[in-house]
């Protein structure tokens, strides 16, 4: 089959590799409708993170299933189905508690790359969300929303549930990439009345306040922080943090009211933080690794079938898989918010 594959740092291509094949009773082969390039895979292909070269990448898709382990009863051959990038199994302590995405199961990981003709997916049993009928029955538009339920959708949910964003709250958003916006979507779906969008980026900005965001604040640091407090007063109810650096972690525990809560899903890409500045304002920091699989089956699969939302808005360029190297440059550029692969 055909699969993306990474070479080295600047350097993403397309390669004849192996079909994956049922390994153990929980697995299951998935073959691909929509993938996608995340913001995380940048970090391979920038070279800031490791990866070895000669590996597949990709970790969001949607599929039909093909093939299943002795051990899999919830998904059958010919379902279609959200792989999410989390693999929970269902059953451990933190599945069921609702976070998924830090499953305790020893042998979540080991699925396949998802920019490839075809999936090996672990623990299909549980993490898989099927999605009623079949891809013809929807148009590209659900397709693409749906294909952010494996992913960025989630997270940026994640995002705005672990801020404790409730009804009536000022929010604010700290990144104006896919989660970013995701994250804006969230904060309306769960009630907030004001959605202050940081963001330098005009088609960016556009696009959030067609989310739901009700303000925009280009400004950074210190200067980010006056036109916040000049906006609420006091600073924000709940803030989510969709960015991952030292800079906007430290200026998103600045950006609350006493009492506040910040949701944090950037990826982190330094191990150090003041956690001063929390004590200080009782500010709460919370999040962590999506709860996929839990978010899509409680509300967010719902809310796309229904067309409350539709975050599938952020991918604005498509490619064939033989073009997965205009796909990462499309987005390491900025010329994409979000790059779909057509399969």
């Amino acid at each position: 089959m055909k699969a993306a594959v990474f070479v080295k740092p600047g350097l993403v291509e397309m390669q004849e590799v192996d079909k994956p094949t049922i390994k153990g009773p929980k697995d299951a082969v998935i073959k691909t409708v929509r993938a996608s390039v995340c913001g995380s895979d940048l970090w391979f292909y920038r070279g800031i993170s490791k990866r070895e070269s000669g590996s597949q990448v990709g970790h969001e898709a949607i599929g039909i299933v093909e093939e299943v382990g002795s051990e899999v009863t919830n998904v059958k051959p010919g379902d279609f189905v959200i792989a999410p990038f989390t693999h929970g199994c269902g059953h451990c302590q933190a599945c069921l508690a609702g976070f998924d995405g830090d499953c305790l199961d020893p042998n979540k990981g080991g699925s396949t790359g998802y920019q490839a003709e075809y999936i090996g997916f672990k623990n299909a049993d549980w993490a898989l969300v099927k999605i009623p009928g079949k891809p013809a029955d929807y148009t590209d538009d659900q397709l693409k929303s749906f294909m952010t339920l494996s992913d960025i959708m989630a997270t940026g949910y994640h995002a705005a549930a672990t801020a404790e964003v409730k009804e009536g709250d000022t929010a604010v958003v700290m990144g104006d990439g896919a989660v970013g916006l995701a994250g804006v979507i969230s904060a309306k779906l769960r009630g907030a009345k004001r959605i202050i969008l940081m963001s330098r980026h005009e088609d960016r900005q556009a696009l959030g306040k067609e989310f739901g965001a009700t303000d925009i604040v280009e400004e950074r640091d210190q200067a980010a922080i006056d036109q916040v407090m000049e906006l609420t007063g006091a600073g924000a109810d709940a803030v989510l943090e969709c960015v991952g650096s030292e800079q906007a972690v430290d200026t998103a525990v600045k950006l609350g009211r006493p009492g506040a809560i910040v949701g944090r899903v950037g990826i982190p890409q330094d191990p150090m933080m003041n956690t001063n500045n929390l004590f200080f304002k009782n500010i709460g920091l919370r999040g962590g690794i999506a709860a996929v699989t839990t978010y899509d089956r409680e509300l967010l699969l719902q809310a796309v079938l229904n067309g409350k939302i539709n975050p599938g808005r952020v991918f604005t360029k498509q490619f064939e898989l033989k073009a997965i190297q205009k796909a990462y440059e499309a987005m390491d550029k900025r010329e994409a918010i979000k790059s779909l692969l057509v399969f």
